[in-house]
């Protein structure tokens, strides 16, 4: 994994995804209460998670639609 680094002054380039990991910790591991945890856990965590997100999970910009709901309306 390579990391990201924004240029100096430049917050916003990493706004998006910095937002899906403050979404990611609070409704999983913090909700949850997930303090121990094996590496395999987290990635079977942050998958399910995913599949959530871009699925199922309900997005106000979205004209609170889940994303699948919302492209097969643009399509």
């Amino acid at each position: 994994i390579t990391m990201s680094m924004s240029r100096k002054g430049t917050p916003a380039d990493n706004a998006s995804i910095e937002s899906f990991h403050s979404s990611l910790k609070s409704e999983t591991f913090y909700l949850n209460s997930i303090d121990r945890t094996t590496t395999t856990i987290v990635e079977q965590t942050v998958e399910t998670y995913i599949h959530y997100y871009n699925n199922i999970r309900i997005q106000t910009k979205l004209n609170s639609q889940s994303p699948i709901q919302y492209r097969q309306l643009a399509v």
